[in-house]
Order: structure tokens, then C-alpha cells, then sequence
């Protein structure tokens, strides 16, 4: 389903948008306005993930093909907190490993998940992963997230499980396998590691993971208290469509972006 076409859908759905047009992806006049704009975006990307808490030590990472040299994307520099990443400060890599622009080095299993991925899915431009404390708890559990929510069906039969854990990624290898087990989804749950997501634009691979980490967070509460009462098939086929589209999606970054503007509109420079 194209943009336009998903556009058109949710506006039946919408009341109001003749009058109060609904937001959709901006265009572009040049490349370099598109690359500037798209890494603020990545930028603010790392302040909601602070808001979020999901900044613990080392691990964690986005990435973001680049619009102008698509074999290469850009990326966080090592140790610097996600609540002060600026746009200025992010890495641009190629799928070799050569900083192309940047003054930090980068988290050397970023490169090792991120590049295959990237070189895997030339549909993906988008890849967010991190430790957090639901997505590493869920993940020991091996298994898929259940459709017991509206929310949770955006990942029906749109996810899998990485079954393979072999300490601390460094091998190109590895990114490979990862990126196989990925396989056509939006998300892939890394067994005893954590979460990863992948979207068309930054905005929709973070708030995938927002997203992602929230409905394990769900379940993890519902099966402790109890039997798991599940959405059916065709429902949650039905719901995935809708809410798991590219605009979705990129729309449910919107929010999280106006917060960490509000807060700190530093990211910007």
C-alpha cells in the first residue's frame, strides 16, 4: 500500500481533515535539505530514548541510511549520553567500517548488526536497538509477542526471534544471521539480548520500538496474572495492516517528537 493510499484510508477514518489537513512525511527542493532534516529527526531519535530510560551504558544504537550516499548510514558516537546527541555530532559509516564523516568512533556492534541490515533490506532505512529493562526480561522468554492488544497486533506474524546468543556482537557474521532472522518484519526479538526494529524513516524504526518494548512490557504483566485471552487471526491480520502501515507508524513518532522539542530543542544543531 503506497503513502497516499494509506493516507486515504486513514482519512476516512479521521474527523476534521478537510478543514485540518492530517500530517504526512515532508518533501524535499534538494538532497542536502532532505539529509539535514533527516538526521535532526535521528538526533531527536536518541532524545526519546533517553525520555524513555532506554540509555543504559554502552549499548544502544539507531541508524539511518543516508539519502545521499545510501551505502552508508549515520549513527550515534560511542559514549555520548542519547539525551545530549545533537545532529552534529552523529557518524556517517559505510558497510567497510570507514568513518566518512564524523569526529567520534562508533560502538564497533552497531556497525557489526547495523550494516547487514542495512545491506540485507535496501527497503529498511531505519534500525533501533537497545537493552531495555522489558525487552531483555521478554527476551529470555523465547517467544513471540501475542496478540492480546490493539497495540500488540502491529506485530502480528510481523516479528520473529533470534534464537542465537553468543555474548557481545563483533563479527560482521552474526550481523548476518540477525538480519536473516529478521527476515521481511519490522522487529525482531534478539533471545536473551533485547529488542531490535527496522521502519522506511527514522521516526517509524523509533516508535516501533517504543512500541515494541511497551507490548512486552504488556504481556509480561497479563501472564502474570493470568490465562491470555488472544485476538483471532483474522482481527489481528485486520488490525496489523492498519496500524503497523509505513504512515502509522511514522505518525506515532510525531508525539514523542514534540516532547523532547519542548524540552530541548538542542538535538537541532
Amino acid at each position: 500500500m503506497t503513502t497516499s493510499q494509506e493516507a486515504l484510508q486513514i482519512k476516512k477514518m479521521t474527523i476534521g481533515t478537510d478543514k485540518y489537513p492530517m500530517p504526512l512525511p515532508p518533501k524535499f527542493d534538494t538532497p542536502q535539505q532532505q539529509q539535514q532534516y533527516e538526521k535532526q529527526r535521528l538526533a531527536a531519535a536518541f532524545r526519546v530514548f533517553a525520555h524513555y530510560r532506554f540509555d543504559e551504558g554502552l549499548a544502544g544504537h539507531i541508524t539511518l541510511r543516508d539519502c545521499i550516499d545510501p551505502e552508508t548510514f549515520w549513527v550515534n558516537p560511542l559514549a555520548v549520553h542519547f539525551s545530549k546527541i545533537s545532529a552534529s555530532d552523529l557518524v556517517r559509516v559505510d558497510h567497510k567500517g570507514n568513518i566518512m564523516e564524523g569526529k567520534h568512533p562508533i560502538n564497533n556492534a552497531a556497525f557489526a548488526i547495523h550494516s547487514r541490515i542495512h545491506h540485507a533490506r535496501p527497503d529498511v532505512n531505519a534500525v533501533a536497538h537497545a537493552h531495555t529493562t522489558y525487552g531483555r526480561a521478554f527476551s529470555s522468554l523465547g517467544e513471540l509477542l501475542k496478540p492480546i492488544s490493539q497495540d500488540a497486533c502491529m506485530f502480528y506474524e510481523n516479528h520473529s526471534i533470534f534464537d542465537t546468543f553468543t555474548g557481545v556482537v563483533a563479527d560482521l557474521s552474526e550481523g548476518d544471521m540477525i538480519a536473516e532472522a529478521l527476515q521481511g518484519h519490522a522487529a525482531v526479538i534478539l533471545q536473551n539480548h533485547g529488542l531490535l526494529t527496522v521502519g522506511k524513516s527514522v521516526d517509524a524504526a523509533t516508535a516501533n520500538f517504543v512500541m515494541l518494548d511497551s507490548c512486552c512490557h504488556s504481556q509480561l504483566l497479563a501472564q502474570a496474572a493470568g490465562e491470555l485471552k488472544l485476538i483471532g487471526h483474522d482481527i489481528a491480520t485486520k488490525t496489523r495492516q492498519m496500524n503497523g502501515s509505513d504512515l502509522v507508524t511514522w505518525g506515532n513518532f510525531q508525539p514523542m517528537y514534540q516532547v523532547v522539542l519542548a524540552q530541548d530543542n538542542s538535538f537541532l544543531d
